[in-house]
Formats: structure tokens, sequence, C-alpha cells
């Protein structure tokens, strides 16, 4: 099985998703899928006790659940009970949530997305550029941030290529980039923009997003002309692209007098946009 891992929104509540391109088949997050239609406190819980019931009842549709690994709030991969839109559609029927029906159809446009965007992967590009307007970020930062997607794409694929391993080892060589040209380690990057489970990149401005492009970028094409075959020498290599980056950022704070690395972040970027809007 090949996952892809997506964060799908329902009125702006996250529902992690893999996608089994093998099997062609959505597997969501159950508990996420608790948490929108019940609003509990503690969908984990609310989940246990609705399937200890269902078992008891004998339900085919949980016994044919299974877990698979996602991120969860504190960034690392854990089990997670998932199900297949079709068996979601049967779990929501024993949820009692006036969002049921809402949510059943958001399902059905999600399979269909996914579908038709293998068609047409401009699609997805379309549908992310959407949803970070109705967010209230300007199309400049959008283009920026749309791009840098891709050329995280690229140097994942090239990590995959020469044996870095997803997860832990991923971490560890987006640290050493990060922590080489700004100076942070992506924790102590979003502690200074006030984050906890937001996402670093959204929260970038536009410079920022431009200099974490270059040592990606950076990274990617000295690991190819160079194909490391150890995690040591990838190491090595990150910081390389890395210091790309950070020779740029130090010429161009020398220049402007003023520093790339801030507390500015997306939300209070987009709060002030909308004061000014306010005020008119």
């Amino acid at each position: 099985m090949k996952p892809h891992e997506a964060i799908k929104l329902f009125e702006e509540k996250k529902v992690r998703t893999l996608w089994d391109e093998e099997q062609q088949i959505w597997y969501i997050s159950i508990v996420d899928v608790v948490e929108v239609l019940t609003e509990s406190i503690d969908s984990g819980a609310y989940w246990r006790k609705l399937k200890q019931r269902l078992i008891a009842e004998g339900n085919e549709t949980v016994t044919n659940c299974h877990s698979l690994k996602m991120k969860a709030l504190d960034g690392k991969m854990r089990l997670t009970d998932v199900a297949d839109t079709e068996q979601l559609f049967r779990l929501i029927q024993s949820i009692p949530s006036p969002k049921a029906e809402p949510f059943k159809l958001w399902l059905a446009k999600v399979a269909s997305e996914r579908l038709d965007e293998m068609s047409d992967p401009e699609l997805s590009i379309d549908r992310a550029l959407k949803q970070y307007l109705e967010l209230g970020y300007s199309e400049s930062w959008i283009n920026q941030r749309l791009k840098s997607i891709e050329i995280r794409k690229e140097l994942t694929d090239e990590w995959k290529r020469v044996g870095v391993e997803v997860g832990a080892q991923f971490a560890t060589l987006t640290d050493i980039i990060t922590k080489t040209w700004a100076e942070k380690t992506t924790k102590e990057y979003k502690i200074l923009k006030g984050l906890k489970k937001e996402n670093l990149r959204d929260n970038m401005t536009n410079t920022e997003l431009i200099l974490n492009m270059l040592a990606e970028a950076s990274t990617k094409d000295i690991s190819e002309a160079l194909s490391p075959t150890s995690f040591d020498e990838s190491k090595e290599i990150a910081a390389q692209g890395g210091n790309v980056a950070k020779v740029a950022r130090a010429e161009l704070e020398a220049k402007t007098g003023k520093k790339v690395v801030t507390s500015t972040n997306a939300k209070n970027i987009l709060e002030d946009k909308n004061i000014g809007i306010i005020k008119k």
C-alpha cells in the first residue's frame, strides 16, 4: 500500500485522510469524524465507547475497520482507527448529529474530487488556491506557498530515492535545513511565531517562504549531484543546502537593516488586514 496523507477541511475543522493508490480508496480518521459530528471534548473516548457498543451488537462495519499510522497533534505518527468512505457512511448512522447529512455530502464530494484530480493534477492546485483565498491570504503569498509545496515534494522525492526514511529522518533533515538558514529549529521557529498546531510554512512571510524554498531546492540539487549513500551524508548535504539560503539571508539583512526571521505570522497579517478593512 502506498498511502498519501492529506488534511481535508469540513467547516474549517481538520479531517485526516490517506489515499491508497493501489486500492483507489480514501481512508479517513474516525476520531476526526466523531469530533466533527459530536463536537466532543474527547472524541477518542466517544469513539471507544461507540466502538464497544457496536461490536457488542455485532456490527460488521466496525469489525472490518482497521488502523493506519497518521500524524497526531504532537507531530508523531500514531496508529489511528480509519474507515473507507463506504464504512463511514454506515458509521455515521450510529452517531446522532445535525451535521450528519451535510457531512455525508462533503464525504461524497471528497471521494469525487480525488478521482478528478488524478485525471487532471491542475485541479488539486486550483483547490488549494481557492482554500487559501477563502482564508484571506494575498495572491502573491499564495503563489509562493504553492511553489513551496512543489519544491518540498521534489526534495522529499529525492530523499526517498537515496533511502532516507519517512518520519524521524525526514524531520531531522528538515530541522538541519531550517536551523542552518534561519538559525532556528522548526520547533524554535514555531515558538517565535506563537504557533502550536499550525503549519509553519502557512505562517511564513513571502521572504521567509522564498528563502526556505531556496534552502530546500538547493538541498535537492546538491543531493542529486552527490547521490549520498548514508543518512549522515544526507545530513551534511542538508546543512550545505541550508547554508545557500543563509548566505542570501545575511546579504539581504545587511542591505535592508531588517531581520528576515521574525515573529510575524499569517494570523497577525490577516488580523491587521481585517482591521484595516473595518476602519475603512
